[in-house]
């Protein structure tokens, strides 16, 4: 999975159940070139994990449309299963009507291609940042039991926004507001002398 960094995502081409509940059997990763997107991969649609990183990125969507970024998500669930899910109310094990695509990847060729399929079976929760030119710039795979955090997702994207805007690089656990460091030696002691005692 990590070889991916730096190169461009794999393109695919598959149906997803879209915000409006209705199948695009032609949905395609290279349509959003020109937008950043957080392409997450996650093991199956009513399981126990899945549906609470679901409904957060849902509930944190806005905050990636303001940043000019697209949320897609996929599983190794057939697109009728996709829409029934949404079609289930969150109390009853559902997710309701989220504002984002889910692709079906049947064929788990989606999944093969980005280093996350396991077991030839599921994918693991893997998440991919590509940038505005279809590049993967960052990855993360977590193991079936374990959720993400789209606070650092958002976090992450940021950082990558920053930088191409600006070309200063993200020291460790950099937010939004903070400084950036030159990428020079002389920023980097300017930035480091902070931690002198």
């Amino acid at each position: 999975m990590a070889f991916l960094v730096c190169k461009e995502a794999p393109d695919f081409q598959a149906t997803a159940v879209l915000e409006d509940g209705q199948f695009d059997e032609s949905f395609s990763l290279s349509a959003l070139r020109g937008r950043y997107v957080v392409l997450f991969f996650y093991p199956l649609d009513f399981t126990f994990v899945c549906p609470t990183e679901i409904l957060a990125f849902d509930e944190q969507l806005q905050e990636f449309t303001d940043r000019d970024c697209a949320v897609v998500g996929v599983s190794v669930d057939s697109p009728f299963t996709h829409r029934a899910w949404r079609r289930t109310p969150i109390q009853d094990g559902g997710i309701g009507e989220i504002g984002y695509p889910l692709v079906s990847d049947l064929s788990r060729a989606i999944a093969r291609s980005y280093g996350v399929l396991h077991d030839e079976s599921v994918a693991l929760r893997g998440l991919f940042l590509i940038d505005r030119a279809g590049v993967i710039r960052h990855a993360l795979v977590n193991d079936e039991p374990i959720g993400r955090s789209v606070d650092e997702a958002l976090r992450t994207l940021d950082a990558l926004r920053f930088h191409d805007a600006h070309g200063d690089v993200c020291p460790a656990n950099w937010k939004q507001g903070e400084d950036a460091m030159t990428p020079s030696s002389s920023g980097v002691v300017d930035y480091l002398s902070r931690y002198a005692k």
